[in-house]
């Protein structure tokens, strides 16, 4: 990847690529559940609001989270619960930012993971889905529809 190889200062888990499978369940969650810090990436180029459920895992367990700014993310999460990176080289430098200034990578992580569960927990997300299923108006306010 080249990220590690970009910046040797960096110690991280890479699954799923390199001849290392994959993991699931409670393999993942430990794995996270070992770390700081999580980047959020997805195959092929980033796209308006797309993200695997990987986001909920990495915000909901309270890692402070890197996440392409293509995503557009930032139309409903700012720089205070989430840290978005323009590139490669962006990213090397915001992680080793939080990598030093641990209190700050704290705040943001708690931040993210507040919000994250307020806006996007199973109950808001499955009235989204019947609301527009079932054509009525839901109750909830829906921050990816502004």
């Amino acid at each position: 990847m080249k990220l590690k190889k970009l910046n040797k200062e960096i110690i991280f888990d890479i699954y799923g690529m390199n001849n290392v499978q994959p993991i699931w369940g409670d393999r993942f969650i430990n794995a996270i559940s070992r770390s700081r810090m999580g980047i959020n990436l997805s195959r092929g180029m980033p796209a308006k609001y797309y993200s695997s459920d990987r986001i909920a895992q990495l915000l909901g367990n309270g890692l402070l989270t890197f996440i392409d700014i293509k995503t557009c993310y930032n139309d409903f999460l700012s720089n205070k619960e989430i840290v978005f990176y323009k590139d490669i080289y962006d990213l090397s430098d915001k992680i080793n930012k939080y990598k030093k200034d641990k209190n700050d990578a704290k705040k943001i992580a708690k931040n993210g993971r507040h919000t994250y569960l307020k806006n996007f927990n199973s109950t808001i997300i499955a009235d989204f889905i019947l609301s527009k299923t079932f054509d009525y108006k839901s109750n909830y306010k829906f921050i990816w529809e502004n």
